[in-house]
């Protein structure tokens, strides 16, 4: 793959990143009984779970392996969805929404068995705080954690004042903190990498640097790149904020919304921990929200600033880096040695968008953020799904979707002037 434009982005994860080996380019006619498009966390799950059920599974990425969100993100893998729970009970009532709550639980479990199982160094740790920075967040996330432990059974969590929020972040920012010791974080590309080599390992066959051209929904699907074709009785589109013209009416019910992070130099151990006291995953609850944590090697790893509108800006390090200084201005000496970004896929709803086009194509896209964890048990449930098993799956149907409004001309600048509302609401 000599092209630098299926490199990894030039981040601290790709900079940090196990050895893994270059894939095949496909070329040729294959025939298979899955075909799965995008190797991502969901593709590359979807495919380990069909492996071990002894279908024979095709991997197609066009570009590499983790090349998108899944090896850029924050890295935070955190129970329930973007949308909050009490949007999924107004939408599929409170039954189901319980059944969606659990899903993400068990997600979670599924991610801690995955990294053992398959002996995955991607320096998972288990924590997670969500800060508040006015009152009236702190008083939000107290509704959280009852509503989570009354309604749905989650009793993980643990509301922490501002002197012991103090204690474990070195910032006077925050007067609340909302403690998840089920949630966590890891380095994302190096999760990407090993669920790839497990899949590889069950059998699954992976190709880089194809990218697929079209898609004849027939029986067998037929799966067309620019040097090869892929027959399959079933096809998993798991291509999120890349799927582009590939599946049109999945790309207008998404957004590709872009988002920043900065890694700074390595602190040192114990300058980091002054900092930090506790290795946990950081968010906070604005609707622009940042996001950070600690480093295998001590870096503080901070991103936010979201961009709806497709362009990254010149000064972009320069703004995360401003925004992490509001946090921590104590780091104004410290020099910023990485700054990427990239694109997750959000929905209108901010819940998951999983179903099928045709009887024998199924999709996978809408994380809106919650990649990390919800992805793993997403491929199960694919799999699941293809295996006869789609109660589950069929669970994510009921959770209605709608297409962005505007167009392909006008739903960028129509989100961004909704989003200005939301600036506004969060600086209230």
């Amino acid at each position: 793959m000599s092209s630098a434009s299926c490199e990894h982005a030039a981040s601290y994860y790709a900079a940090s990143a196990n050895p893994a080996p270059s894939h095949p380019t496909l070329q040729g006619d294959i025939d298979a009984d899955v075909c799965v498009i995008g190797g991502g966390l969901a593709g590359c799950s979807t495919a380990l779970h069909l492996a071990e059920r002894g279908y024979r599974v095709v991997l197609i990425e066009a570009k590499r392996i983790g090349w998108g969100a899944s090896g850029r993100s924050g890295g935070q893998a955190i129970i329930g969805y973007a949308s909050g729970q009490q949007k999924l009970v107004d939408r599929v009532g409170l039954d189901d929404a319980r059944k969606l709550f659990d899903i993400t639980v068990e997600s979670l479990a599924l991610l801690r068995d995955r990294v053992a199982r398959h002996q995955i160094e991607c320096d998972l740790h288990w924590g997670q705080l969500s800060v508040a920075i006015k009152p009236r967040q702190r008083d939000a996330l107290n509704a959280e954690q009852h509503d989570l432990a009354e309604r749905f059974g989650y009793g993980q969590m643990r509301l922490l004042g501002r002197a012991e929020t103090e204690s474990l972040l070195s910032t006077k920012r925050y007067c609340a903190g909302l403690y998840d010791s089920g949630s966590g974080h890891l380095h994302p590309l190096n999760y990407t990498l090993g669920l790839a080599a497990a899949a590889q390992a069950a059998g699954v066959q992976i190709f880089e640097g194809a990218a697929v051209e079209r898609i004849e929904e027939k029986d067998p699907v037929l799966v067309t790149c620019d040097r090869g074709r892929v027959r399959a009785r079933f096809v998993a589109l798991c291509c999120n904020a890349y799927i582009n013209g590939l599946a049109p009416k999945l790309r207008s019910r998404i957004m590709p919304v872009g988002t920043y992070i900065v890694a700074t130099e390595s602190l040192g151990e114990a300058r980091m921990h002054a900092l930090m006291r506790e290795n946990i995953g950081v968010t906070d609850i604005n609707f622009v929200l940042d996001y950070f944590r600690r480093s295998a090697d001590h870096r503080l790893l901070f991103g936010g600033r979201v961009s709806y509108s497709g362009l990254d800006a010149r000064n972009t390090a320069n703004a995360t880096r401003q925004r992490m200084l509001n946090v921590f201005p104590q780091l104004a000496d410290v020099k910023i040695d990485y700054a990427w970004g990239g694109y997750v896929d959000i929905t209108m709803n901010r819940a998951p968008d999983f179903g099928r086009l045709a009887a024998n194509v199924y999709y996978l896209q809408g994380f809106s953020g919650h990649g990390i964890a919800l992805t793993g048990i997403a491929g199960k449930l694919l799999a699941d799904a293809i295996a006869g098993q789609s109660e589950r799956f069929d669970l994510f149907a009921k959770i209605p979707h709608r297409n962005f409004p505007g167009g392909p001309l006008l739903r960028t600048p129509a989100l961004m002037l909704a989003m200005l509302w939301y600036r506004m609401r969060d600086l209230l």
